[in-house]
C-alpha cells in the first residue's frame, strides 16, 4: 500500500465536513468576539479542575484554534494525509479514528497538567493556593495575575484554555507513517525528501523533547503526544482483529 494515491481532488465526506466545521467554527469565534461572547473560553478545554471547566469541552475544543495559521496548518495536514486514511479506511472508521485520538490527547494533556498543577501547588502555602482557586479567575479577567510567579502559573493553568485539533492531527500523521512508512515525504525546511516512518518518529521526539524542556510553552505539546500514542494502540488493536469498518 505504498504507492497509495487519491485523486487530488477527492476530499473524502468525514475530512470534508471536519474542514467546513473547523472554518465555520474560527469565523463564529471573530464575530461573536465583535459581540462580547468568548467562544474560546466557553468551548475550549479548561483544566478540570478550573471553575469554567465543562465536559462537553473535551470535544468542543477539538473545533477551536487560536487563529487563522493555527487553522490553516491543521486543516492542511487533515487534508493532506486524512483524506488519504479516510479512503483507505473508510468514513467510520476514520471518522472512530479521529475523535479517539483526539479525546486521547486531551486525556494526556490533563494528565500531564494535573501532575504539573498539584506539584506547583505542594510548594505554596495552602491559603495561597486556595486564593488562587477562589479569586484566581476574576483576577485573570480582569487583566491581572499574582505576582508569586508560582501562583501566577497556577492561575494561567486554571484560566487559559487549550483549543485546536492539533491532537487528532497528530494522529493522523501517526496513523499515515504506520500505514505508508516508505512513502517519500518533501520537507519545507530543508527542501529533502524523507520517509513517513522517519518524519513521523522525528516529530515524535521532537514533541517529547519540546514538552519535557518547556513545560511553560503555549504549545501543548503532550496533547500531541497523546493524538500520536492513541493513534498508535488503535491501529495495534485493529491490526489484530479483522472486522472492518464500513
Amino acid at each position: 500500500m505504498n504507492n497509495f494515491r487519491p485523486s487530488i481532488n477527492a476530499i473524502p465526506p468525514v475530512v470534508k465536513n471536519l474542514i467546513i466545521i473547523n472554518v465555520i467554527m474560527l469565523f463564529a469565534t471573530y464575530v461573536l468576539e465583535m459581540r462580547g461572547i468568548d467562544l474560546t473560553k466557553i468551548l475550549g478545554l479548561h483544566y478540570f479542575e478550573s471553575s469554567d471547566f465543562r465536559p462537553y469541552q473535551l470535544v468542543t475544543h477539538m473545533f477551536m484554534h487560536g487563529g487563522f495559521t493555527h487553522l490553516l496548518f491543521n486543516m492542511f495536514a487533515l487534508w493532506m494525509f486524512g483524506r488519504v486514511l479516510e479512503s483507505v479506511w473508510g468514513p467510520k472508521r476514520f471518522f472512530i479514528y479521529y475523535f479517539v485520538t483526539g479525546l486521547g490527547a486531551a486525556a494526556l494533556h490533563t494528565f500531564v497538567n494535573f501532575v504539573e498543577f498539584h506539584y506547583l501547588a505542594s510548594k505554596m502555602l495552602p491559603e495561597t493556593v486556595q486564593m488562587v482557586m477562589t479569586q484566581g479567575t476574576e483576577i485573570f479577567h480582569q487583566g491581572k495575575n499574582f505576582s508569586d510567579p508560582d501562583a501566577g502559573k497556577l492561575n494561567l493553568m486554571l484560566n487559559i484554555p487549550t483549543v485546536g485539533a492539533s491532537g487528532a492531527v497528530f494522529g493522523i500523521l501517526l496513523g499515515f507513517g504506520m500505514l505508508f512508512p516508505n512513502t517519500q515525504l518533501m520537507l519545507l525546511f530543508p527542501p529533502i525528501p524523507i520517509k513517513a516512518k522517519y518524519f513521523v518518529m522525528g516529530y515524535g521526539a521532537i514533541e517529547l523533547f519540546s514538552g519535557i524542556a518547556n513545560t511553560g510553552s503555549n504549545i501543548a505539546h503532550f496533547a500531541h503526544l497523546g493524538g500520536m500514542l492513541f493513534g498508535f494502540f488503535m491501529i495495534k488493536y485493529w491490526n489484530k482483529h479483522t472486522t472492518h469498518f464500513y
